[in-house]
């Protein structure tokens, strides 16, 4: 865990390993395609525990996202874990590293931070986005995510806590390595 200091007001980042739609967030935070179209990993795996309602609201809302961005729902069938939203937020696919894939990453990240603040969110889970089918390399997306959400915390005041939710053991070291770098900084 890491507690940031913000005017005397901690929030905490922490790491779990396990299933993003069991954790009880305010607001959780999915790793969506520019498009919205729903799909695998992550993004599947929280709309079918929302149910079609989710859907319903984005296709009702939105047309898409771009990459770097996100956008925000109700949380449909997540609401019986305490889920009040889900950030649809659109990383980057990794193509080398010179197509400004970290400013896009980092903003994906400082987007989805600011939609939880400004909706009063107290909680929010995180994914590791872009780092799956994305090919986002995981320790460099690891460093990117955790250092943009702990600079966000100074500013998102209303956010105590944030949890990325790991799914994968190569994930949950990469995030614990750089979280570590964190600390000792």
């Amino acid at each position: 865990m890491l507690v940031v200091e913000r005017l005397g007001l901690p929030a905490f980042i922490e790491l779990e390993r396990g299933d993003i739609t069991q954790v009880g967030a305010d607001a959780v935070v999915n790793a969506a395609n520019s498009a919205l179209a729903g799909g695998g990993g992550v993004d599947g795996a929280i709309h079918r525990a929302a149910g079609p309602q989710l859907m319903a609201e984005l296709r009702a809302r939105y047309d898409r996202c771009p990459t770097g961005s996100a956008v925000i729902t109700g949380s449909a069938g997540l609401a019986r874990n305490g889920v009040k939203w889900v950030i649809h937020a659109v990383g980057p696919i990794w193509r080398g590293g010179s197509h400004d894939e970290e400013s896009l990453l980092r903003s994906a990240y400082r987007t989805a931070l600011e939609l939880a603040h400004e909706a009063g969110a107290g909680s929010v889970a995180f994914p590791a986005i872009s780092c799956g089918v994305y090919a986002y390399p995981l320790e460099v997306g690891a460093r990117v995510a955790l250092e943009t959400v702990q600079e966000g915390l100074m500013e998102a005041r209303s956010i105590e806590r944030c949890v990325f939710v790991l799914y994968g053991w190569d994930t949950y070291q990469a995030f614990a390595a750089a979280l570590d770098e964190l600390r000792r900084a």
